[in-house]
């Protein structure tokens, strides 16, 4: 099994994962012809793709969706909350984009619910719902032979059931946002997009992340690679010190082997690979 992330940011998140028989590509944010020169980059065929994977409607998850269904031919999984508000999305009308979407995804879509497991191919997707202000969006954790690789991206909070969710998992893609400083500081963001991205139900902060990793990460995890970095109120070398001090800051006797990647908004990461 292994993964990597094709691209993560405020522009576009997507995420490759694969086993030998099967090949699920997680979210559509980045166009489709880049999505497409991402997938050659890291030397996988757009054909074999075995799914396409939305977690929520947001246009950084799922703005290349209705272009890239007409290369490639596999089906999508959402769930019908998200399907319906994937359709709904406030777009320019005078293009019919609206209309296009829907008959871009007529017989395309494999139901899925956000808390009720499901099977691609030969992985196992283990869904949990996470506080953000999309219309059920939600992390998962992807199982194939023992492994466990968990992608949660767009919270604004821990809850306890993400906690939990995270335990025992061999890798985590994990969002990273922004530093609350420099998000404060920003002079491009209005006051209301601020509060919505300090809120509960917005993104996770650097801080955010740095108190899980010192309080409640289990260890468990060699690999560790933040996601969805703020090309405005973050800074990739402050992420990745923030969480690398984070781990330090671990009691002796719970101290984290764990490599700290960063993902980028421009090119794809190494595979991560068990």
């Amino acid at each position: 099994m292994k993964f990597t992330v094709l691209g993560s940011g405020s522009t576009g998140n997507s995420v490759l994962i694969c086993t030998e028989k099967t090949k699920v590509l997680v979210d559509v944010g980045l166009s489709a012809k880049e999505t497409l020169r991402r997938l050659a980059l890291v030397d996988v065929d757009f054909a074999d793709l075995d799914a396409v994977l939305v977690t929520h409607e947001h246009s950084d998850h799922a703005s290349g969706l209705r272009v890239l269904l007409n290369t490639v031919r596999c089906p999508v999984y959402m769930s019908g909350e998200t399907c319906e508000a994937y359709l709904r999305e406030k777009l320019n009308k005078t293009n019919n984009e609206p209309q296009k979407r829907s008959d871009a995804l007529k017989n395309r879509i494999e139901q899925i619910e956000s808390s009720k497991d499901f099977c691609i191919g030969d992985v196992d997707f283990e869904p949990f719902s996470v506080p953000h202000d999309a219309a059920d969006n939600f992390g998962f954790v992807a199982k194939n032979k023992g492994v466990k690789i968990t992608t949660i991206m767009d919270f604004g909070c821990f809850t306890t059931l993400i906690k939990e969710k995270l335990r025992g998992c061999d890798a985590i893609i994990i969002e990273s946002n922004h530093s609350r400083d420099m998000l404060k500081a920003c002079p491009i963001y209005s006051w209301e997009l601020k509060q919505r991205i300090l809120s509960r139900t917005g993104h996770l902060s650097n801080e955010d992340l740095s108190e899980w990793l010192t309080n409640d990460f289990d260890s468990a995890a060699r690999h560790i690679v933040l996601a969805h970095l703020s090309q405005r109120a973050n800074e990739p070398h402050l992420a990745r010190l923030t969480a690398q001090t984070a781990l330090q800051m671990r009691a002796p006797l719970f101290k984290a082997e764990t490599n700290i990647t960063i993902s980028y908004h421009r090119e794809p990461t190494e595979w991560i690979q068990f």
